[in-house]
């Protein structure tokens, strides 16, 4: 209440002015704010350690150091008096200082306000709404996302992926106004989903997967204890995974895709009987077993369909992979499948499809990586994500890696 008070009388002092003095404070408003926080600051050094050459008080003046504040929509740089405590022993940064750093910008809020937003409602009634909370034009909003989206962009795809001991890759493939975005998401040791980058194409070429594939290990995604690599049944996936990674991947090909694959091929009234007896196969925790199970639904649709029987064969080893490692009743439900990246897609569509024109493809590529960075905070750990140690031993004993010895 006090502060309101003051505030008002500072109002009320201002608008007593002429209406020259008035327009000239209201131009120079950062000159006069950078003289502001000059003030206030030493204010503070007066009170904290008095004037020069003063004795007696608890803080020593102790030199600036360089910093900034946020004055409307503009980053200033200035000087921020640091403090030796002579009772604890130790120097310490303005209170003051911290405190106007800490404020939020603008621009923050209008990003979070702005993608947020449209997960509910399109892209104007969302500028309207962040207009009306912090009286900004429609170009500044603009201007303000776009800058403050690239750099989102910049952040995420340069971001350094050494502190990550990842076990699991996931990687496919959305359609966005007729482009393919292929993104990639990383599973860590410890269960944690991190949306690693992302690529524009036409189609799940080897050669673009590889470029994506590579950026990653450009930017220290590590391998080398052995990688689970999670697809759909896309041969340009397959090929760039293989000449990327090497011995140290086993691919698993999503039990999903391939039993919607072979029932595809199927009659309408066939589907829901083939589409049950795969899941039964696939869910059987045994490999032997699940193995034979799904050649006997193969041996049946040779019968009625020849193609669908191909498709059963086609690939089978590779969607059988954590059954060869004796972990789909451990790990199943998170490795068997592309579900995990599936959930980020759908996401990811909830925050950008209510976007109506795509101007080019620099809008499309900072509008997704804001959005993977929004939904990359929600993410929960995978299922049983405590058991994934067992996970890289089994990688590491059917990839014949050598376990490196620690320091």
């Amino acid at each position: 209440m006090k502060n309101s008070k003051i505030e008002r009388e500072n109002l009320e002092w201002l608008l007593g002015q002429s209406i020259e003095m008035q327009y000239q404070l209201f131009k120079n408003f950062v000159d006069v704010a950078k003289l502001h926080y000059n003030q206030l600051m030493e204010e503070e050094i007066k009170m904290k350690a008095g004037e020069k050459y003063e004795r007696g008080k608890r803080y020593n003046r102790w030199g600036n150091n360089p910093g900034s504040i946020r004055i409307g929509e503009e980053k200033v740089a200035v000087e921020v008096p640091r403090f030796y405590d002579k009772e604890e022993e130790r120097t310490e940064a303005s209170e003051y200082y911290q405190r106007l750093h800490s404020t939020p910008m603008p621009s923050e809020e209008v990003i979070k306000k702005v993608i947020k937003g449209l997960s509910q409602r399109d892209y104007e009634e969302v500028t309207k709404s962040v207009i009306e909370s912090f009286g900004l034009s429609q170009s500044s909003i603009s201007r303000t996302f776009i800058e403050e989206s690239g750099k989102r962009l910049e952040e995420f795809e340069k971001r350094d992926l050494g502190m990550n001991d990842f076990v699991a890759l996931i990687i496919d493939g959305k359609y966005l106004s007729r482009d393919n975005i292929v993104i990639a998401l990383g599973i860590t040791i410890t269960g944690i989903k991190i949306p690693l980058g992302f690529i524009q194409t036409t189609t799940e070429n080897s050669e673009a997967v590889k470029g994506l594939l590579k950026n990653l290990i450009e930017r220290n995604f590590h391998f080398e204890q052995g990688l689970l690599t999670i697809i759909d049944g896309s041969k340009g996936l397959k090929k760039a995974v293989e000449e990327t990674f090497g011995k140290f991947t086993l691919i698993q090909r999503c039990q999903w895709h391939k039993r919607e694959n072979v029932v595809s091929y199927l009659r309408e009234e066939e589907k829901d009987i083939y589409r049950g007896k795969l899941q039964r196969a696939y869910d059987e925790p045994e490999y032997e077993t699940a193995k034979r199970r799904l050649l006997e639904v193969r041996d049946e649709l040779r019968k009625i369909n020849r193609t669908a029987a191909n498709s059963v064969e086609e690939g089978l080893e590779e969607t059988l992979t954590m059954h060869r490692l004796a972990l789909v009743e451990v790990l199943g439900r998170a490795f068997t499948t592309t579900n995990l990246i599936e959930n980020l897609n759908s996401q990811l569509a909830n925050y950008i499809r209510k976007v109506k024109r795509w101007i080019n493809s620099d809008m499309k590529s900072r509008w997704i990586a804001v959005a993977l960075l929004e939904i990359e905070k929600k993410m929960r750990r995978v299922n049983n994500y405590e058991k994934l140690h067992l996970l890289r031993t089994a990688l590491r004993a059917e990839l014949k890696l050598v376990q490196q010895k620690v320091a």
